[in-house]
């Protein structure tokens, strides 16, 4: 992202990793933001695949010739793939979201400035499809890409999707493109390694290599004043201003995360985390179809102010709902305000946000039992769920 300078100041959020496929969740209170917008995470290297079928061949000389490095080849193939992107905005908005150079003059000028720059992929060589986040593009007025072979091109945002955190463009030039290879994040085991490609600090340093671990997974990430992130990759990786939308791509040269966040507390170093590829493809998919992403929803309002009368009194946790739309799916099933949803499935949640993660784990249109509290008494229904679009 580029650092909406001095607009993104460490701002504080409660971090609760909610395990994909055991069910466990811890809580930290810890300090996140976009490494920019203009700024992100750089990743690093990887072996140590889950999947034993796949000879691991890359690292077998890594001693005696360094050129045979997985990090080395893993650069040469996706390097070319990895773009620089620029976020132009009026100087008025930069102005209102403090994005100038230490003054605030009342200019109304409409000239169009760098207010940040970030990081991105090409996805769809033939047809020039690049991914990146949506807060390093959030608010562009113009939106240009820089290739590997040094061109400068005019990008169209083709959609974006503030929930996810994600965002596709289109170049028109499509001649002597690269596109990367997708991997499957689901199968990422801590420890791995991985390798971040980016351009920290804008084209200066365009497409710089780091390299690192898996240092987690299944990381839910709420950002302050910005959308929650689910299941993310946790890694070690140098963070630096203009690697957000950079990937995160394992040994094999696939990309298995699209690099977003960090933690930036000080005294902590090596705390990035990118979004999981597998779980990022379905929203890709719809910006690039409609513009547009449609996520599941229940269509109530949930509030967690509820939990500390609960754990006073003893009382199950889980998602209190305050508010239901009627003709939503929720509604239309009978839950009602008041009531606290304890159960997904059979899966526990004990606030809103591991009921909207879990919900997330699903599709529109999905049948889901929910299980919740009323007046004392346990109850159970079963709700299709609906949608809601891209903010």
């Amino acid at each position: 992202m580029s650092e909406k300078k001095n607009r993104l100041l460490p701002l504080a959020a409660l971090c609760i990793i909610s395990a994909l496929l055991g069910g466990v969740s811890s809580v930290s209170i810890l300090q996140y933001v976009y490494p920019e917008t203009l700024s992100a995470i750089e990743a690093q290297a990887s072996l140590n695949s889950a999947d034993t079928n796949r000879p691991v061949t890359l690292l077998a000389n890594t001693q005696t010739d360094e050129s045979n490095s997985p990090v080395v080849q893993v650069a040469k193939e996706v390097g070319p793939a990895v773009v620089g992107i620029s976020n132009y905005q009026t100087v008025s908005n930069l102005q209102r979201y403090g994005f100038g150079l230490g003054s605030r003059n009342n200019t109304q000028s409409s000239e169009l400035v760098e207010a940040g720059t970030g990081s991105g992929f090409i996805i769809d060589a033939q047809n020039g499809y690049i991914v990146t986040n949506n807060h390093v593009i959030e608010d562009a007025k113009k939106i240009t890409v820089s290739l590997s072979d040094g061109r400068n091109l005019e990008a169209k945002l083709i959609g974006s999707d503030s929930r996810t955190d994600l965002a596709v463009l289109q170049i028109s030039d499509t001649s002597n493109l690269t596109e990367v290879k997708l991997g499957d994040s689901s199968k990422i085991e801590v420890g791995e390694f991985v390798v971040a490609i980016g351009n920290p600090g804008g084209n200066e340093f365009a497409r710089s290599v780091t390299a690192g671990v898996i240092s987690a997974t299944n990381r839910t990430l709420q950002m302050s004043g910005e959308s929650t992130l689910y299941n993310m990759l946790q890694t070690d990786a140098a963070i630096n201003p203009g690697n957000s939308g950079g990937p995160l791509v394992n040994y094999y040269g696939e990309i298995i995360g699209i690099n977003s966040a960090k933690y930036a507390e000080n005294g902590f170093e090596g705390m990035g985390f990118a979004i999981p590829i597998s779980e990022a493809t379905s929203i890709i998919t719809q910006l690039i179809e409609n513009g547009v992403a449609k996520h599941p929803a229940l269509l109530v309002s949930v509030s967690d102010q509820y939990l500390l009368y609960a754990k006073e009194k003893n009382l199950p946790l889980g998602a209190y709902i305050y508010e239901v739309n009627p003709e939503g799916p929720a509604g239309k099933a009978g839950i009602q305000e008041g009531d606290v949803i304890t159960h997904i499935n059979d899966v526990k949640v004990e606030n809103s946000t591991e009921l909207i993660g879990e919900i997330y784990k699903h599709n529109v249109g999905d049948k889901v039992t929910l299980t919740f509290i009323r007046n004392g008494q346990t109850k159970a229904v079963q709700v299709t769920l609906g949608e809601i679009a891209s903010q």
